[in-house]
């Protein structure tokens, strides 16, 4: 496998590198955090003038020609500076819907204008009962005449307080756990017949319970073919996992940093504590995780075009690692630093609530190893046949 990075993904993100350091302090961030909105439109329309926003997707689509490497790129320095812009359900998710299976009409209405900054999409998959599970759909569009009708409630939809649209799941036939009869719609978040709730997460970002009342919505308005998009949902879900990761080693590197910052400027005994081995020890297994995690994103980001079995592998093997690797920098660092390390004046804090939410976006852990655990399975069964 080839690591390096193209002399075009390097000015992206150096070029992204800066705008963050110079227009995403700490200061302005919560700030950003504390107002009605929850986000920066003006910085919504730089990352579109910067084409970050146009990066994945082909030149025939209007885009930069690039792939998933530079959403990694991008999602790496998202993580640095926790940019809460959702790159991620608009771009990643969103995107990826339209790159991979939208109309040519679909994507001149919405996704050129997507990577323009004007219209802004959510994916609304997630039901209170479903958990992390992508074919426990309970949401309902109904056939009438050449539309159809929506009806159901989606939880946790991130980002949806920003979008001009949503994609939406929902079951065309079959029963609720049925992995044939699910159809994906984008929807005008304005339709007649849905409501919102929004409200803040816990790591800041704003996500919001969806409702749909007898929506309609036009059969033009369908993603890919009737009763067989969960295939689709499982590939742009893992493309979201390797985004999410990438954007968590950004997290953990900073932490790591800010980490051994602390650690040589607090003192005690008249010494830093940065001169404690057991410190020292403790630091370096910090070090080793996030490149662990590295690793697993590099891998799961350079096998995304392959196979299903090998690419849902990937997917949850990194899964798994960020997951633990999170869980195991947050809570070091906040022993290292003691009780402030909590608190919200000190940015770790922020950091740890973001590695603990990633976490639980697409599956935790122990779905993930399972899931793993059913494909290693799966293919030992193969093989023996």
């Amino acid at each position: 496998m080839d690591f390096s990075f193209t002399e075009e993904q390097n000015m992206i993100r150096d070029s992204l590198s800066r705008l963050i350091k110079d227009q995403y302090d700490w200061e302005t961030r919560n700030k950003v955090l504390a107002s009605e909105s929850g986000w920066r439109p003006e910085m919504w329309a730089q990352f579109a003038e910067l084409g970050i926003l146009m990066a994945p997707f082909s030149e025939e689509d209007g885009g930069l020609g690039g792939n998933a490497v530079d959403v990694m790129v991008v999602m790496e320095e998202f993580g640095k500076g926790l940019v809460v812009e959702p790159y991620v359900p608009s771009v990643v998710l969103g995107g990826g819907f339209l790159k991979h299976a939208g109309s040519t009409a679909q994507k001149e209405n919405f996704l050129a204008p997507m990577m323009g900054g004007e219209v802004v999409l959510a994916f609304a998959y997630a039901e209170p009962t479903s958990r992390f599970n992508l074919n426990d759909v309970t949401t309902t569009a109904r056939a009438n005449g050449s539309s159809y009708v929506l009806n159901g409630q989606k939880s946790v939809v991130l980002g949806a307080p920003w979008a001009t649209h949503l994609i939406v799941s929902a079951r065309t036939s079959g029963d609720r756990f049925d992995d044939n009869g699910i159809s994906l719609f984008i929807v005008p978040k304005d339709a007649a017949g849905i409501s919102t709730r929004d409200y803040p997460t816990m790591d800041g970002y704003r996500a919001s319970e969806v409702y749909f009342e007898n929506v309609e919505v036009s059969g033009d308005d369908m993603i890919g073919a009737e009763g067989s998009a969960l295939p689709l949902i499982e590939k742009v879900c893992d493309e979201g996992i390797a985004a999410i990761s990438a954007e968590a080693c950004g997290a953990m590197e900073i932490a790591n940093a800010d980490t051994l910052d602390y650690a040589r400027q607090r003192k005690q005994f008249n010494v830093p504590i940065a001169s404690f081995q057991v410190l020292q020890h403790r630091m370096v297994d910090m070090f080793i995780e996030h490149q662990q995690s590295m690793s697993m994103t590099y891998q799961v980001t350079l096998r995304l075009e392959e196979d299903e079995a090998t690419r849902k592998k990937a997917a949850s093997a990194a899964k798994v690692q960020i997951g633990n690797s999170g869980r195991f920098i947050g809570q070091a660092a906040t022993q290292i630093h003691g009780g402030m390390g909590v608190t919200d004046e000190l940015r770790l804090g922020h950091y740890f609530k973001r590695l603990t939410l990633i976490d639980t976006q697409f599956g935790n852990v122990d779905y993930h190893l399972r899931r793993y655990a059913n494909l290693a399975e799966g293919v030992v069964k193969a093989a023996a046949e």
